[in-house]
């Protein structure tokens, strides 16, 4: 069915994520899946109730308490209570996109069946899926290892009827959803409850999240960066293909191109110029620009590893006969990547913020801070303020999470990631980035409009006309904060693939 998305028929990539999230799909698991899941349950079952060896985290108790053995009629109070105990996420209430995501990469962390779970258990998180049945989870609480425990805890206490959700936008205790659809909770086995929450799925989809902003915002910046060129009077010259096959980075070629492509028939940039050098902030942008995309490609590889990865602990290899207790739920890779991801995209910020600048000196023929009688009116001279503060902010969220790590369990997690709090510092990073590109857009728009009436590119002349629409030239001073969000929710609504880069 072609609304519909089986989870376990495949490897998940970037491209169906968004699809499945874009969309709207609903979630089955696919037959292959099922059959997987069951045989790994079976197995499990059957190992449990034959083997005297203490099995971690199934016949024994969590962490520094591995050498609690556990009575056989305690095995399911023993999952439940994990999940309980463990449900200690705060903070601020994660949006409803990242809930999703979780749910998804749980689910299809599962289906490929080295976890033991019951086919139940994963159908109902599914179920949760459908039906917009969203639990409440906080965006703090996870050291990263071993896994995402506490996000993930929250995010599943609904499987047995605990903790709250949002159900057709109201807030509700999970029990009485759960009885409204007819729903009985999940009587956890042996292992499920250390199933649902060691992993990284919090982590991961905060990941995918930021990952596909990001790509998109690498469209944005060389938009608006060409469009801040324009406005500048620069040269085409540092964005000839010649010059970055002399450095071939492939994201600085990419980005000289994509340039390049954005300014055809434009009348500015062919005109003839006076001055023989640009400032860095726009000399440089295929350096600039083209690592963070290198940075990007990076990141999306680990992550791509990462969603298709079996993550829970421990693992369950039903034909080798084998449970092993290991690390994969260890958030090193990501803490790492997403730490380099944060100081790319950061960067991104930086060299815009310099642009606004060069932009409101009066250089080349445009008035003092971009307004025609300077003095009674400020012009653009503070929305560069604001943008440099984001910028100063931005800093501050690139300290490296994944430096750090403090001792939990009684020493047992002598070593964790803090990835989680790498993942979650990106929402802030690309939430600055919405504003501070917002602010150049103001300011390379308006520095066009002095240049009038000599045009830019068919593209960028087009791209203007649309932003004018919404936001027009400013004239003398007005409330420039509802213009910012004029321009950023104008950015986030219209789509860059019209660009054809």
């Amino acid at each position: 069915m072609k609304n519909v998305y089986q989870v376990g028929s495949g490897a998940l990539t970037f491209e169906i994520i968004e699809k499945i999230i874009n969309n709207n799909l609903k979630l089955n698991l696919a037959p292959e899946a099922v059959e997987r899941i069951q045989k790994c349950r079976d197995y499990l079952d059957k190992k449990t109730e034959s083997s005297q060896t203490p099995m971690y985290g199934i016949t024994t108790g969590f962490g520094s308490l591995c050498n609690k053995n556990i009575s056989p009629d305690e095995l399911s109070k023993l999952q439940e209570n994990l999940v309980k105990s463990h449900a200690c996420s705060v903070g601020e209430e994660i949006p409803p996109v990242i809930i999703k995501l979780m749910m998804l990469l749980k689910a299809h962390a599962l289906s490929l069946g080295y976890s033991g779970v019951q086919v139940i258990t994963v159908q109902r998180i599914l179920d949760l899926y459908n039906n917009d049945v969203m639990p409440i989870v906080y965006d703090r609480g996870s050291l990263g290892a071993s896994g995402d425990l506490a996000p993930l805890a929250n995010l599943f206490l609904p499987l047995i009827g605990a903790g709250d959700v949002y159900y057709q936008g109201k807030k509700r205790e999970a029990m009485s959803v759960l009885q409204e659809f007819g729903w009985k909770p999940v009587k956890l086995m042996s292992k499920e409850g250390l199933a649902l929450l060691n992993g990284t799925q919090f982590m991961s989809a905060n990941g995918v999240y930021a990952l596909i902003k990001a790509m998109e915002f690498t469209k944005k910046s060389d938009l608006i960066a060409a469009l801040s060129l324009e406005a500048f009077d620069g040269l085409i010259d540092p964005f000839l293909d010649c010059i970055q096959q002399m450095r071939p980075h492939p994201g600085q070629i990419e980005t000289g191109r994509r340039i390049r492509k954005l300014l055809e028939g434009s009348e500015l940039i062919s005109r003839k110029k006076e001055h023989i050098q640009d400032p860095y902030s726009f000399r440089c942008i295929p350096q600039v620009h083209g690592a963070t995309k290198d940075a990007i490609q990076y990141v999306a590889n680990v992550l791509l590893a990462e969603i298709n990865s079996v993550t829970d602990n421990p693992t369950i290899f039903p034909d080798e006969d084998l449970i092993i207790s290991g690390g994969n739920f260890h958030g090193q890779p990501l803490a790492i990547a997403f730490d380099f991801l944060a100081n790319a995209l950061a960067e991104l910020g930086n060299i815009s913020e310099r642009r606004v600048a060069q932009l409101i000196m009066g250089l080349r023929g445009l008035p003092e801070f971009l307004v025609a009688n300077p003095g009674v009116n400020s012009g653009f001279m503070i929305p560069q303020y604001a943008s440099a503060s984001m910028v100063s902010q931005n800093k501050m969220y690139c300290y490296a999470a994944s430096s750090d790590s403090i001792v939990s369990s009684n020493g047992q997690e002598d070593h964790v990631s803090m990835g989680a709090n790498a993942a979650t510092k990106l929402f802030k990073v690309l939430n600055n980035l919405d504003l501070i590109y917002a602010i150049e857009l103001m300011n390379a728009a308006q520095g066009l409009d002095f240049r009038r009436p000599v045009k830019t590119s068919p593209v960028l002349e087009n791209f203007i006309h649309e932003y004018r629409k919404e936001v027009p030239f400013i004239k003398e001073d007005v409330v420039m904060y509802k213009e910012i969000h004029k321009t950023v929710a104008f950015l986030n609504r219209i789509s860059f693939d019209f660009i054809h880069f």
